[in-house]
């Protein structure tokens, strides 16, 4: 027989008013469009503190049924978002067809993409970012920094470093759009072929900066995403370090079961 998991142990008022908010959405209280009432009124309304209501829409942004803008609330959404980041946006067979990793996942997941690029050129390489490239803290790299859209939304922020010595003689990579595949297939066209893709997550809190770039609540929960690309000679000539609003996205990645 089975153990029921929490002993009996009373449930968290912030996860009851949650529960709560939840069900009135899927029953159609609350339909596609409705404004989720203020923190004002639901502090009003369940008679306990703004940190309460707080963790609240914590767990209710999490369920993936409304969308917080910072400056606008939270608004019921038309369905979960479902935006696959997966490991097969990588696959070579993309470059080739001249799609970048995030046009290619955009597409599959039926969503309208759009790239602003906010930074190309020359920068010092941060000591974790050269100790990833196999180069001198503060050596010359060059950046790129972009700002990426799911369907008119900020969803996550990304600067791409690239040792000086690799991309100096590539001048798409120093222009705002690197041509067919983005610049993977650049890398590869000049004879830097890919063998694998390593990428670490970790979930945490934004700052009061990211938040207000990505339009997220303050605190609200990101995704922090290093890439690194490495060639089959193996070396790391690319690492994108990315920050995601956690809510954007669901993470599905191939791990081969054979040694």
């Amino acid at each position: 027989m089975g153990t029921a998991v929490g002993g009996g142990r009373a449930v968290p008022r912030y996860v009851q008013i949650a529960d709560e908010i939840v069900q009135q959405i899927r029953a159609g209280v609350l339909k596609p469009g409705d404004m989720v009432p203020s923190e004002s009124e639901l502090v009003e309304r369940y008679g306990v503190s703004g940190g309460t209501i707080r963790q609240a829409m914590v767990e209710v942004r999490a369920s993936g049924l409304v969308e917080t803008r910072h400056g606008k609330g939270s608004i019921v959404t038309d369905r979960p978002p479902v935006r696959l980041r997966s490991s097969d946006r990588f696959r070579a067979s993309h470059r080739r067809g001249g799609k970048a990793a995030y046009l290619a996942e955009s597409e599959q997941s039926g969503a309208t993409a759009k790239v602003s690029v906010l930074y190309i050129g020359p920068m010092e390489a941060p000591e974790e970012i050269a100790e990833r490239l196999g180069v001198e803290a503060g050596a010359q790299v060059l950046a790129r920094r972009r700002l990426y859209f799911r369907n008119g939304t900020p969803v996550e922020t990304a600067t791409s470093y690239l040792p000086w010595d690799v991309v100096k003689d590539i001048p798409e990579l120093f222009g705002e759009n690197p041509g067919p595949g983005g610049i993977y297939a650049r890398l590869e066209g000049d004879g830097h072929v890919f063998a694998e893709f390593v990428e670490t997550l970790q979930a945490r809190s934004a700052s009061k900066a990211e938040s207000s770039e990505l339009a997220l609540s303050p605190g609200a929960p990101v995704v922090h995403l290093v890439r690194e690309a490495v060639t089959e000679e193996g070396r790391v000539v690319e690492v994108c370090d990315t920050l995601m609003a956690a809510d954007q996205f669901v993470f599905q990645y191939r791990i081969p079961a054979a040694d």
